[in-house]
């Protein structure tokens, strides 16, 4: 290039000048880096709170603070009624929907509170009502023990809907129906309600055994096993009871009654009644025997 020649400014260039210029010779508002600088830390806090796990911490101190000042305008809780039927303590109830002697009515949160109720087994369902300036209702629908599931070694007690209520049998449910196997909870209270039906076969029963998800064997309290059809299980059990009071099948010396046929019954006996029918029919099959020509007249 030769000296003294400015070099021509390129066509882009020129264009982006033009369009750029208004805002370089732009003073910037007064306050702009204070703020920046402000956002930037606020953003490293939330990020700290984040990541240290102190969210929680801080919205319950945010809520204490809600709550100190609604329950000075009037809107504390003073007055609380529990409704429906169920086994919980009042304490424990509040305690798990999360009311304290803190809490204000403006600032409860009703549907969380429900929330956290039916987080407890023993709750079938919940209502919880405010009504200002400071009552608050709370209607449960409590679930009942029903029986005893055996799962794995593990004995756990039961609802009817198969809910587990304790991982362990108070004493005083020791004496509730006992089933057994995989999905027996779930399905235990439409058969034992069937098997309650007969007053001959129920007050016997041990335990009831879910065998393969699809049928049930009942064992006995003297150790008679007996074994159900898949389908028609009351059929059977009309059976059975009617064997049990005409022919006295159950006060026999067996060991196991099989109804899964239809239109047959069969019995094993124990090996020591087994042995002695073994035995009998021996003895007569000696006596129908013939007699020899040396044998006596």
């Amino acid at each position: 290039m030769p000296v003294g020649r400015v070099a021509p400014v390129s066509r882009w260039r020129r264009r982006a000048q033009r369009r750029f210029a208004p805002l370089l010779e732009r003073t910037p508002p007064r306050g702009l880096g204070s703020s920046a600088a402000a956002l930037l830390l606020l953003s490293s806090v939330c990020y700290g709170v984040v990541e240290g796990g102190h969210v929680q911490t801080i919205q319950a101190q945010v809520q204490d603070l809600c709550d100190v000042a609604a329950n000075a305008l009037g809107f504390g809780i003073s007055d609380i009624a529990l409704a429906g039927k169920h086994d919980l303590n009042r304490e424990e109830l509040l305690a798990t929907a999360g009311i304290t002697g803190r809490t204000s009515l403006l600032f409860l949160d009703a549907g969380e509170a429900r929330k956290r109720l039916l987080t407890d087994p023993w709750i079938a369902d919940a209502a919880v009502l405010k009504l200002y300036p400071g009552r608050l209702r709370i209607e449960l629908t409590g679930r009942k023990p029903f029986a005893l599931w055996q799962r794995d070694g593990q004995v756990l007690l039961i609802a009817t809907d198969g809910t587990v209520l304790e991982p362990y049998v108070p004493k005083r449910f020791l004496a509730l129906p006992l089933v057994v196997g995989k999905g027996a909870a779930e399905a235990a209270w439409p058969f034992l309600a069937t098997v309650a039906r007969y007053s001959t076969i129920a007050p016997l029963v041990e335990a009831s055994v879910l065998v393969a998800g699809r049928r049930w064997n009942l064992y006995l309290k003297d150790g008679i096993e007996v074994l159900l059809p898949e389908g028609e299980p009351a059929r059977a059990l009309a059976t059975l009871s009617d064997l049990a009071q005409t022919k006295k099948l159950l006060s026999r010396d067996i060991v196991a009654v099989d109804l899964r046929i239809a239109d047959r019954v069969t019995v094993r006996l124990s090996e020591a009644a087994a042995a002695a029918r073994a035995e009998k029919i021996r003895a007569m099959e000696n006596v129908r025997k013939p007699k020899g020509r040396g044998g006596a007249a």
